[in-house]
C-alpha cells in the first residue's frame, strides 16, 4: 500500500502526519488515563464518595437555627428530590442523560473542534450532567496551554466510571448533593433552605427552575443580588421543560407569571439566628468529639462530618428574644448618648481611650511585630474605608483605627437568658446586640455585680431561718464594719420611723432593710443558702452582699431562681440534647441534671413568690404593668448596681426564668444617672417586649396563660399591714423594735445629725 502511494508523496505525508498525530493523541489520552497528569479515582474510590458535609445545629422543634462548614453542604436522598426539580435539570443541562453513559457522543464532535481545535474556552455544549459531576467532585487544576484539554480528558475518564459504579438516580442524587450554588453554596438541600427557607422536597416548580437556572453562572444568576436577571433565566429553564415535554406550555407560561419570591437565610458563622448560642455550642460540641471516634478510628471533624447536633432552643422564641433586645437597645443607646452629651467618657477620658486602644487586636499585632509607640499610633491614625456598626444599619466611613476603637466605647451591651425552671432547657440566649461587632458573649464568658437580684436570697434565707414574713424593719440608714452605710435609693426623704414589713421591702428594694435582714439572719446562712439554690461562684462575707456587691454570670443567675418555679428544687441550665452522625446514629446524648433536693420548703417558696409578685404589681418592676401593659401572672426582680454601671431585671413564670443584663462592656463607663440605668428602665423592657410578642402567639400559652399556685395558707401569713409606724414614745425614745441587740452595739464612728425632737417626734414621709 505504501509503496503504492510513492507516486503520491502528498497524500503519504498526509497519512504520515494524521498517523503521528492520532499516536500522540493515544500517548497523550494514555498519560492521562494512567495519571501522568494527576492520578484519577478509581472505580472502588468512587464507589466511597463522601464530601465534606456541614454539621447542622437543630432547634427543640428540628428547625435548622445554623450550620457548621468549611463548605456550605447538606446532603439529600434520590426520594427527596422533586420530580420537577430533576426534570428541569436534565431539560436544562442534559437532554440526553438517560441515553449515554456519561459522554453524550453527538456533542463530543462539536466539544472537540470548537474547546479543541479552536480553543473556545466559552464553547461548553458538549458537558453532561455525568461530566459536570466529575467537575463537581474533583474540581479542575491549572496544566497551561494544554489545561482545558487536560481536564475534559479527565472529566470523561471519571465520568465513565461513575456511570459503571453507579446508576442514573444515584448520579442525580451525587450532582445535587455536590454542585455549587449562590452564595458560597454545597448541594440543592442548603440552596433551598438558604434562598427559601424550605427543605428541598418542599420547593415548588418555579423555585426549582430558579434554582437549576443559577447553575449556568452561580453569580449572575443569584436571585438575591440579581432578582430580574434570575427570574429571566428561570423562565429559560421552563421553556426548556415545556421543549422537552416535561410541561405543557400552558404550565410553563403559567409557572412564569409567578412572582420571584425569596426567603434568604444567611447561616454564616458571624450572622443569622442564635450566632452566640451557635458559638457555644460548636466550643461545646468539639470538647465531646475529641472523646469519640468514628467507624475508623478516627475523631469527628464538626466542619466536615455532616453532624446533627440537637439543641433545646425554641426557635420562634429566639426571634422573638433578639427583636426585644434590639428594639429597645436602640432606645436605650440613643438616651444614654443623649444624657452626656459632649462630656461623654468615650469622648473626652483620655485613659479610658488610650487602655482601649492598648487592649486593641491591632495595638498588639503592630507591637508584636516590633514597631515603636510612634509608629503604632502613626498606623493607627490613618484613614480607610471601614464598616461601622450603628443601630440604623452598618455604613461604610472613613476613619481610623482610633477613632473606631473609640466609636465601639460607646456602646452599651446586653445578654439574655430564657429558661425552663422545670429542667433548665435554654429556650433563648442573646449573648450581645450584634456577633459581627461585639463577639464577647454576656451570657456564657461575663460576669458582673448583680445588684438587687441577689435580695432574693437574702430573704429566702431569713424565711428558712424562721423570721416571720410579717416582721417589720425600719428604713432608717445604719452604719456598718468599716463605716458602709447603705442608703436606699432616691429615698433619702424617707420617714426613719417607718417600718416595712419583708413583702413590702422587697417588693420596694429597700437596700437599708435588706442589710438589716441579711444581718438578723446571718451572713454565712444567706451565703449557704444561695448557693444552694445554684450560686457556684464564691461570694465575699461582708455585709453589702445583700445589695448584690457579687459579680455573677447570667446562667447562675438565672439557675438561682430557677427553685421558685420547680417546687424548690434547683434546675441547672443545659441547651445540647442530643448528637447524631449524618445518617441519624446517636453519638452523645444528655439529659437535664438529676433531680435535685429542695432548696427551700414549699411555703417559703410560696412566700417569696408572693413577695416577688408585688414587685412586679406595685414594686420596681411596676412598668410590666402600667408601661407595658402585661397581665400575665409574673414575679420580678430588678437590680441596679453602684455608680449604675449594670441594670439587671429577672422575670419568672410558672414556665420560664428569663434573665437580662445590660450595661458597658468597659465598666468604667457606667450610665449618667439612676433614672436611665436603674434596671426597671435599662434591662427589664427587653423582657416585656418578650412578653408583649410572645402574648400574641398561640405556640406560647403554656407559658404566658400559666399561673403561679398559692395555697391560702400563704396568703394568711402574709396578711398584714405593709407599713407600720413607730408609736408615740418609740418616736420620742428611737427605740427600734427590729433590733433589740441595739444597745449591746459599739456605736458607729461617724453618726448622722440626730433629728429634733419636734421632728422625731411628729416626722413624716415625704412624697416621692
Amino acid at each position: 500500500m505504501f509503496s503504492k502511494l510513492k507516486k503520491y508523496p502528498k497524500i503519504k505525508w498526509a497519512i504520515y502526519i494524521l498517523l503521528s498525530l492520532f499516536t500522540l493523541f493515544l500517548l497523550f489520552f494514555a498519560s492521562i488515563y494512567f495519571g501522568a497528569w494527576g492520578k484519577l479515582p478509581s472505580s472502588k474510590e468512587l464507589s466511597k464518595l463522601e464530601q465534606s458535609r456541614a454539621t447542622q445545629v437543630l432547634s427543640s422543634e428540628g428547625d435548622l437555627i445554623g450550620k457548621f462548614f468549611i463548605y456550605d453542604r447538606q446532603p439529600v436522598v434520590y426520594k427527596e428530590l422533586p420530580e420537577h426539580l430533576i426534570n428541569a435539570l436534565i431539560a436544562t443541562e442534559d437532554a440526553r442523560f438517560y441515553e449515554h453513559d456519561g459522554i453524550d457522543n453527538q456533542s463530543l464532535v462539536r466539544v472537540f473542534f470548537k474547546s479543541i481545535l479552536l480553543q473556545d474556552e466559552s464553547s461548553g455544549g458538549g458537558s453532561t450532567i455525568t461530566l459536570q459531576l466529575a467537575k463537581n467532585l474533583y474540581g479542575r487544576k491549572d496544566y497551561g496551554a494544554l489545561g482545558i484539554v487536560v481536564n475534559k480528558f479527565q472529566e470523561g475518564i471519571i465520568a465513565k466510571r461513575l456511570e459503571k459504579v453507579y446508576d442514573k438516580n444515584e448520579i442525580i442524587q451525587l450532582y445535587f448533593n455536590t454542585v455549587p450554588f449562590s452564595d458560597n453554596t454545597f448541594g440543592i438541600e442548603s440552596a433551598s433552605m438558604k434562598f427559601f427557607g424550605k427543605h428541598t422536597a418542599a420547593l415548588s416548580l418555579e423555585e426549582s427552575a430558579v434554582l437549576v437556572g443559577m447553575l449556568k453562572a452561580s453569580h449572575s444568576y443569584n436571585p438575591r443580588i440579581f432578582p430580574e436577571r434570575s427570574r429571566l433565566r428561570r423562565d429559560v429553564v421552563l421553556t426548556q421543560m415545556a421543549k422537552y415535554n416535561y410541561l405543557s406550555e400552558e404550565e410553563a407560561e403559567n409557572a412564569k407569571q409567578e412572582e420571584l419570591i425569596l426567603n434568604y437565610k444567611n447561616y454564616s458563622h458571624n450572622k443569622g439566628l442564635a450566632p452566640y448560642f451557635r458559638e457555644q455550642v460548636r466550643k461545646d460540641v468539639s470538647k465531646v468529639l475529641d472523646t469519640l471516634k468514628n467507624k475508623d478510628g478516627e475523631k469527628y471533624n464538626i466542619y466536615r462530618d455532616g453532624l446533627i447536633v440537637h439543641t433545646t432552643l425554641n426557635y420562634r422564641m429566639q426571634q422573638l428574644a433578639e427583636e426585644a433586645m434590639q428594639e429597645h437597645m436602640k432606645l436605650l443607646q440613643a438616651q444614654h448618648e443623649q444624657s452626656y452629651g459632649n462630656t461623654a467618657p468615650w469622648l473626652t477620658n483620655e485613659q479610658l481611650i488610650n487602655d482601649a486602644i492598648k487592649n486593641a487586636k491591632i495595638y498588639k499585632k503592630l507591637k508584636a511585630e516590633g514597631l515603636t509607640e510612634q509608629e503604632i499610633n502613626n498606623q493607627l491614625e490613618r484613614t480607610q474605608p471601614t464598616e461601622v456598626f450603628e443601630y440604623e444599619g452598618s455604613r461604610t466611613r472613613d476613619i481610623s483605627k482610633k477613632d473606631s476603637i473609640a466609636h465601639y466605647l460607646k456602646f452599651l451591651n446586653s445578654g439574655f437568658l430564657a429558661i425552663s425552671p422545670q429542667n433548665g432547657a435554654v429556650q433563648a440566649w442573646v449573648g450581645g446586640i450584634d456577633y459581627r461587632y461585639f463577639q464577647y458573649d454576656h451570657v456564657s464568658q461575663s460576669r458582673r455585680q448583680v445588684g438587687s437580684t441577689f435580695k432574693p436570697f437574702v430573704y429566702a434565707a431569713a424565711l428558712e431561718k424562721g423570721i416571720d414574713p410579717c416582721t417589720y424593719f425600719s428604713a432608717e440608714e445604719e452604719t456598718y464594719e468599716n463605716g458602709w452605710t447603705p442608703s436606699n435609693s432616691a429615698n433619702d426623704d424617707d420617714d426613719p420611723y417607718m417600718n416595712y414589713s419583708m413583702k413590702e421591702a422587697l417588693s420596694k428594694s429597700m437596700n437599708t432593710i435588706a442589710v438589716k435582714v441579711l444581718m438578723k439572719t446571718g451572713i454565712p446562712t444567706v451565703i449557704q443558702q444561695a448557693h444552694r439554690m445554684g450560686i457556684e461562684s464564691e461570694l465575699p462575707q461582708v455585709p453589702s452582699i445583700a445589695l448584690g456587691t457579687a459579680s455573677l454570670s447570667i446562667k447562675e443567675l438565672a439557675r438561682a431562681y430557677t427553685p421558685l418555679a420547680n417546687a424548690g428544687r434547683s434546675s441547672k441550665p443545659y441547651y445540647i440534647s442530643k448528637i447524631e452522625d449524618g445518617d441519624g446514629n446517636l453519638l452523645a446524648e444528655f439529659q437535664p441534671e438529676e433531680k435535685a433536693a429542695k432548696t427551700i420548703s414549699d411555703t417559703n417558696r410560696e412566700l417569696l413568690i408572693e413577695m416577688l409578685r408585688a414587685t412586679v404589681n406595685n414594686g420596681t418592676a411596676v412598668r410590666l404593668r402600667s408601661t407595658y401593659g402585661l397581665r400575665n401572672d409574673i414575679a420580678g426582680k430588678t437590680g441596679t448596681t453602684q455608680n449604675n454601671k449594670d441594670g439587671w431585671f429577672v422575670g419568672l413564670t410558672p414556665n420560664l426564668v428569663a434573665v437580662t443584663w445590660v450595661g458597658a462592656d468597659d465598666h468604667r463607663i457606667g450610665f449618667r444617672n439612676t433614672a436611665i440605668g436603674q434596671g426597671a428602665n435599662s434591662a427589664l423592657p427587653v423582657f416585656a417586649k418578650l412578653m408583649q410578642k410572645m402574648n400574641a402567639e398561640a405556640e406560647f400559652n403554656k407559658i404566658t396563660r400559666a399561673r403561679f399556685s398559692i395555697s391560702p395558707k400563704t396568703m394568711e401569713i402574709l396578711d398584714c399591714e405593709p407599713e407600720k409606724r413607730d408609736g408615740f414614745f418609740k418616736r420620742l425614745f428611737g427605740n427600734k423594735k427590729d433590733d433589740p441587740d441595739k444597745e449591746k452595739k459599739e456605736e458607729p464612728k461617724e453618726k448622722k445629725k440626730k433629728k429634733g425632737f419636734f421632728k422625731r417626734l411628729f416626722g413624716g414621709k415625704k412624697d416621692k
